[in-house]
């Protein structure tokens, strides 16, 4: 059995999706790879040879032993769905996605996981990618009460072009557009996810505990100008500011992302403009990455933003013309460079 699933960027909505904001994320042509059989005993073997590493435990002991043990977690969220498993299985995982670099990389291991287990359990189960997605999100986020939103998980699980809302319940759809290529660029500089993510998440949401003292009624996603924010600082006030402008971005690409030919130099300067704001707000960007990035654009690319929590990892350029002369820019300033497109989901090959 061989379960392929791909990487991701978001284009909009970055460091919004865990306070219950909308995104748009994009599955990418860089995937990670399943394949494993059934064994005759107990057995889970893992083999990770991207890492030179083997992980292996039994079925009949799935207590957590090391911080995030998702396989584990992905077995106990399928059986708590009713799937069993009387046998172990034996699998290797291959990817050519970045290593903790903001592009799923480990979502997408995680949804390829549930579609493998799903697939190879007694009674197999017909789940779609959305269910999948939504069990993948459980076992990587939920179950080790992580900080992170849910669209690592929908976006890879869904693949191509997806917008996403999660409040006040998930509302997910299709954007059947092809926006033609892209440059992913590593910095591969080492990036602290857990750490960016709670700084900015927990600075935010105490930001907004805050406005609904004064303000019962507030709602994020709702936002007008008659809220009183004086129980704010002047860097919490900026702050808020640049969730709301990052709001505001997303819902100006939305419209040109539901036609059929979208203004290709406009959604380049709206993913610049979201960039402004992660870099000088949410202060996620990098020396490194603003140099690939301005590399980018005077190589020809429309826009372009960090991806991902930040700190680090990766920054993308849309390059629907002249990929290959960004990639080369990007490299010049010592980045690794891939040209990708929208991909499909996660599936069975």
């Amino acid at each position: 059995m061989e379960v392929s699933t791909p990487g991701r960027i978001c284009l909009f909505g970055e460091h919004q999706d865990y306070l219950g904001l909308p995104v748009i994320s994009m599955g990418i042509s860089l995937r990670s790879i399943i394949k494993g059989n059934k064994r005759q005993d107990q057995q889970v073997i893992i083999h990770k040879p991207d890492l030179g590493e083997t992980e292996s435990f039994s079925l009949n002991d799935l207590n957590y032993t090391k911080p995030r043990d998702y396989f584990k977690s992905g077995i106990k969220i399928c059986q708590r769905e009713g799937l069993a498993f009387t046998s172990g299985f034996e699998c290797e995982i291959i990817s050519n996605i970045p290593i903790q670099a903001g592009t799923g990389s480990s979502s997408s291991i995680m949804v390829g996981w549930v579609k493998f287990l799903c697939n190879i359990a007694d009674k197999p189960a017909d789940w779609d990618q959305q269910k999948i997605g939504e069990l993948a999100y459980n076992a990587e986020v939920r179950e080790f009460n992580e900080p992170g939103g849910m669209m690592d998980q929908y976006s890879v699980a869904m693949g191509y072009l997806i917008y996403l809302e999660s409040i006040p319940k998930i509302y997910m759809r299709k954007l059947n557009l092809n926006l033609g290529t892209f440059v992913l660029g590593d910095s591969c500089e080492q990036k602290d996810t857990m750490g960016i993510l709670q700084r900015c998440r927990n600075l935010r949401l105490d930001i907004i505990r805050k406005i609904k003292k004064l303000n019962p009624t507030f709602d994020l996603n709702s936002y007008n100008n008659n809220v009183d924010l004086s129980a704010l600082d002047d860097q919490e006030k900026m702050l808020f500011d640049g969730t709301i402008n990052n709001q505001n971005i997303l819902k100006n690409a939305l419209p040109e992302l539901e036609k059929n030919k979208p203004n290709h130099i406009l959604i380049g300067q709206l993913l610049s403009d979201h960039h402004q704001v992660l870099r000088d707000v949410l202060s996620v960007s990098t020396p490194k990455i603003e140099s690939m990035l301005n590399a980018a654009f005077n190589a020809g690319a429309l826009g372009g933003k960090i991806n991902g929590s930040g700190g680090g990892g990766c920054m993308f350029a849309y390059s629907p013309e002249s990929p290959e002369k960004v990639a080369e820019a990007i490299e010049s300033v010592g980045g690794k460079a891939y040209i990708i497109q929208s991909d499909e989901g996660t599936k069975l090959n």
